[in-house]
C-alpha cells in the first residue's frame, strides 16, 4: 500500500502539469482532492462543466452562508478531476466538510507570518525578493522533469517552513485531522495506491504520524449545519488575489496562456497582444512583435530567468508595441492577463427554483452572462427590450447588481443605457432571494412588500413606488402606495414630502412609457403637494445653513415635480407658497434667494422685482454673509442673470465696492463658492466684464465699445445676407 502525497498551488499550471505527469506515473486506484466531501455526488457532472467553475456551499437555513471552491483548467485539482475521468479512477474530497466550515463565524486571525506567506519565506531563503517571480521560475516555467521529485522537494521545504510555525492554526488543525481521517478509511476500504491532491501547506501533516483518537477528539463537538451544494459558473477576473479559495493567482490569463501554449509561450502571447490592439484599432505590425519578443528575451536573460515572464513582456509591451502608452498595456492586462473568460455549468446540475427561472428568462430574452463589461442600449417602445429593463430592474430591487443603469433618470425617456457584468457572487444572491418565491416576478414582489412595511421613513417608501413600476410589478404597487399613505398621514416634515414628490411625478409622467396604471399614485401626489404648500413657509424659518442647504435640496426637487405632473390650480398654489418663502421675514437668504429665482424663471416676478429684492437683500441693514447667501441662491447654477441684466450686476458692484476691507475678507470666500460652480464661459465672461469696467445691459454694448471703420465693413455684408435695404 502506497500514499502518494502531492502537494500543489491550488492555481498554477506549473503545479496542474506536474499533478497529471505524477498521476499517469503512479496509476493510483483512488484520488483524494482537498475540497468539501458534500460535494462528492456532483463529479458525475465534470463532463458538461466548462472551466472556470466553481463548487459552492451553502446553508440551507442561511444561505448568506456560503463558501466558493474555484477551479480553472488550470489548476491543479481540476486536472486531477480529468484524470480520475479519463482513466474511470474513483475520486473523493477529503477536507473538512462544509457543514463544519459554514457553522463558524467568520473572522480574520491573525495568521503567523510563516503560514500567511509561505511562497514569501521560501523564495527570501532562495535569494528572491519577488515570491511570485521565484515560483513561476521554479515551478509554472518548468516543462519537463521528474514531477516526484519536485513534490518530494516541496514535501520538505513546507516541512522546514511548518517547524517556524509553535502555533498552527485551529481550523487548519480540524481540516487535517480530517483528512488523514478520510486517508486511514480509504485505507481499510482495501485501496492500495491512494494519491492526495491538497495544499502543499498540508503535506508535512498527512505525512506526520498522528492516532485516529487524537484526530477523532480534535473533530469531536465540531458545530454543524444542514448545506446544500452545486456548480456555478466562475470568472477569470474572480480567481485573482482575494477573491476565492486558497491563493489566488495575479494573472490568471496568462497562467491559462502558460497552459495552454505547447511552445514558444513569449512569441504566441506578444501574438495575442497584438492582434487585440489591432482589434481596437491601435497599431500593432508584425516587425513590431518580432522586436517587443526580442527585449522580452533580453530583459530575462539579463535577469537570469530561463523564459520571459509576464513582467519582461509587460515592460517589453508597453516599450514597443504600446510605444511607451501605459494605457494600451491596461487594455492588454484586462483582457488577456486576467481575462474576461465565463466558465458553463451545464442544465443538469441542480440548482435552487428562482436561478432556474431566471436562466429560462435570459434563455428567453436573449440575455447571456458575460463576465466583462457589456454596454446594453434598450429601446422601452420595443417589446423586448421592455421586458429586459423589467428584469434588470427587478433584480435591482432583490439586490442583485448584473446590471448598472448608467443613466440615472432614463425613465423620462424611451431609452436606458446599462452596463452588464456577471459575477460569480450573484449565484449566492439568488439563492439567498429563493426564499421569497420560486419567480422573479413573486421574489421581487415579495421583497418589495417586505421592504415597504420596515421602511421607516417617507423617502424610502416613494423610492420604492418607483422602483416598483420601473420592474412592472403591479402586484406589489397597492401595497408600497398603501404604505405610502400610511407615512405620508404621520410625518410633519415637509422635507420629507418634498423629497417624496420626485419620484412619484416622474412615476406619473413616464408611467405611459412602461404602460403602469399610475391612477394609485396620483391621490397620494394630489394630497402631498396640499400639504407641501401649507407647511413650506412655516418649514424656512429659524434654521441654520445646514438645515438649509438640505431644505434647499427637497425644494428644488419639489419644482421639478411639480414641473413635471402639476397644472392649473396646483401650480399656483406652488408658486404662492414660494413667494410667501421670498418675502418671509427671518427666511434663510439661500431659500429666498431661490425662491426668487424660480418665479421669475416663470414670469410671476419681473426684472424690476428682481431688482428691487436684490436691493433689500443687498441693503447695509442685512449682514454681508447673509446677502451672499441671497445671492448665491438666486444665481445657483449659472451667472447668466447678472451677464444678461445690467442692473442687477450694477446692484452687486454698488455693494461688493461699499463693504469694508473687514467684510470683504469675511465673504469673499462665500463669493467663491457662489461663482464656483458658474460655467467656466460665464466666469471669464464675468472676468472680462470687471476688467473694462463699465457694466453692460440687454440693451448690447456701450458705444466706446465700437469700431466704425469695422462696422462699416460688416453692415453691406450682412445687408446682402438678410436681404435687407441699406436705404
Amino acid at each position: 500500500m502506497t500514499v502518494s502525497l502531492l502537494g500543489i498551488r491550488h492555481h498554477g499550471p506549473g503545479s496542474a502539469r506536474a499533478v497529471r505527469a505524477a498521476l499517469r506515473a503512479l496509476e493510483p486506484d483512488i484520488v483524494l482532492v482537498e475540497g468539501p466531501p458534500e460535494a462528492d455526488g456532483l463529479l458525475k457532472h465534470l463532463p458538461g462543466l466548462v472551466p472556470p467553475v466553481a463548487l459552492l456551499a451553502h446553508s440551507v437555513d442561511d444561505p448568506a452562508r456560503a463558501a466558493f471552491w474555484p477551479y480553472a483548467v488550470f489548476s491543479p485539482e481540476w486536472q486531477a478531476f480529468v484524470h480520475s475521468h479519463e482513466y474511470a479512477v474513483p475520486l473523493r474530497f477529503c477536507d473538512l466538510p462544509a457543514a463544519s466550515t459554514l457553522a463558524q463565524e467568520p473572522t480574520e486571525p491573525a495568521e503567523p507570518a510563516v503560514r500567511a506567506d509561505p511562497l514569501g519565506w521560501l523564495s527570501r531563503a532562495a535569494g528572491h525578493d519577488d515570491p511570485e517571480r521565484w515560483w513561476e521560475d521554479v515551478v509554472e516555467h518548468r516543462l519537463g522533469g521528474d514531477p516526484l521529485e519536485l513534490f518530494a522537494g516541496i514535501a520538505e521545504a513546507m516541512t522546514a517552513l511548518r517547524e517556524q510555525e509553535p502555533d498552527p492554526d485551529p481550523h487548519d488543525t480540524a481540516r487535517e485531522a480530517h483528512m488523514r481521517t478520510v486517508l486511514r478509511a480509504t485505507v481499510k476500504e482495501g485501496f492500495s495506491r491512494i494519491a492526495v491532491v491538497c495544499g502543499a501547506w498540508h503535506v508535512p501533516a498527512l505525512a506526520g504520524r498522528t492516532t485516529a483518537a487524537a484526530d477523532a477528539a480534535v473533530l469531536q463537538g465540531l458545530p454543524k449545519v444542514k448545506v446544500a451544494t452545486t456548480w456555478v459558473p466562475w470568472t477569470s477576473r474572480r480567481l485573482s488575489y482575494g477573491t476565492g479559495y486558497g491563493a489566488g493567482v495575479a494573472s490568471p490569463g496568462w497562467y491559462a496562456h502558460l497552459w495552454g501554449a505547447p511552445d514558444a509561450v513569449a512569441e504566441r502571447w506578444v501574438s495575442r497582444a497584438a492582434a487585440l490592439l489591432r482589434a481596437s484599432d491601435l497599431p500593432a505590425s508584425p516587425a513590431s512583435a518580432v522586436e517587443t519578443v526580442r527585449l522580452a528575451e533580453t530583459l530575462a536573460a539579463m535577469r537570469g530567468r530561463s523564459l520571459p515572464g509576464l513582467s519582461e513582456l509587460d515592460e517589453a509591451l508597453e516599450a514597443v508595441l504600446c510605444e511607451g502608452s501605459p494605457a494600451p498595456l491596461a487594455v492588454i492586462r484586462e483582457q488577456l492577463a486576467v481575462g474576461l473568460q465565463l466558465g458553463n455549468v451545464p442544465d443538469t446540475v441542480p440548482t435552487v427554483p428562482l436561478q432556474a427561472d431566471l436562466e429560462r428568462t435570459c434563455t428567453r430574452l436573449r440575455m447571456k452572462p458575460t463576465a466583462g463589461d457589456r454596454d446594453l442600449e434598450l429601446d422601452l417602445r420595443k417589446e423586448m427590450d421592455l421586458a429586459r429593463s423589467q428584469l434588470l430592474h427587478r433584480l435591482l430591487l432583490l439586490r442583485l447588481p448584473w446590471g448598472t443603469l448608467r443613466v440615472s433618470r432614463s425613465t423620462g425617456t424611451f431609452r436606458e443605457a446599462w452596463t452588464l457584468r456577471w459575477v460569480p457572487e450573484l449565484s449566492v444572491g439568488l439563492i439567498e432571494a429563493s426564499r421569497f418565491g420560486t419567480t422573479v416576478p413573486a421574489a421581487t414582489a415579495a421583497v418589495v412588500r417586505d421592504r415597504a412595511g420596515s421602511a421607516v421613513d417617507l423617502p424610502s417608501v416613494t423610492e420604492l413606488v418607483e422602483a416598483v413600476v420601473l420592474a412592472d410589478l403591479p402586484q406589489a404597487l397597492a401595497a408600497v402606495t398603501a404604505a405610502l399613505e400610511q407615512r405620508s398621514a404621520r410625518t410633519g416634515d415637509v422635507g420629507h414630502l418634498m423629497a417624496a414628490l420626485p419620484p412619484l411625478a416622474r412615476v406619473l409622467r413616464y408611467g405611459s412609457v412602461r404602460r403602469t396604471d399610475t391612477d394609485l399614485v396620483q391621490g397620494v401626489v394630489d394630497s402631498l403637494l396640499v400639504r407641501v404648500v401649507a407647511g413650506l413657509p412655516p418649514a424656512c424659518t429659524s434654521l441654520d445653513d445646514d438645515a438649509a442647504a438640505a431644505l434647499l435640496r427637497a425644494l428644488e426637487g419639489a419644482q421639478e415635480a411639480v414641473e413635471l405632473i402639476a397644472a392649473g390650480n396646483q401650480v399656483e398654489a406652488w408658486r404662492g407658497a414660494l413667494l410667501a418663502v421670498a418675502d418671509l421675514h427671518g427666511a434663510p437668504g439661500l431659500l429666498a434667494g431661490r425662491c426668487v429665482r424660480l418665479l421669475l424663471d416663470a414670469h410671476v416676478l419681473s426684472g424690476d422685482d428682481v431688482g428691487r429684492r436684490l436691493s433689500r437683500a443687498l441693503s447695509v441693514a442685512r449682514a454681508p454673509a447673509d446677502a451672499v447667501h441671497w445671492l448665491e441662491g438666486l444665481l445657483r447654477g449659472s451667472g447668466v442673470l447678472l451677464l444678461r441684466d445690467g442692473v442687477l450686476w450694477a446692484l452687486l458692484d454698488e455693494w461688493l465696492t461699499g463693504l469694508s476691507a473687514e467684510h470683504f475678507e469675511e465673504v469673499l470666500p462665500l463669493l467663491r463658492r457662489a461663482f464656483g460652480d458658474f460655467p467656466a464661459p460665464e466666469r471669464r465672461q464675468m472676468g472680462e466684464r470687471v476688467r473694462h469696467g463699465a457694466p453692460r445691459g440687454v440693451a448690447g454694448p456701450a458705444a466706446a465699445d465700437w469700431d466704425a471703420e469695422r462696422v462699416a465693413v460688416i453692415v453691406p455684408v450682412l445687408a446682402a445676407v438678410l436681404g435687407a435695404d441699406r436705404g
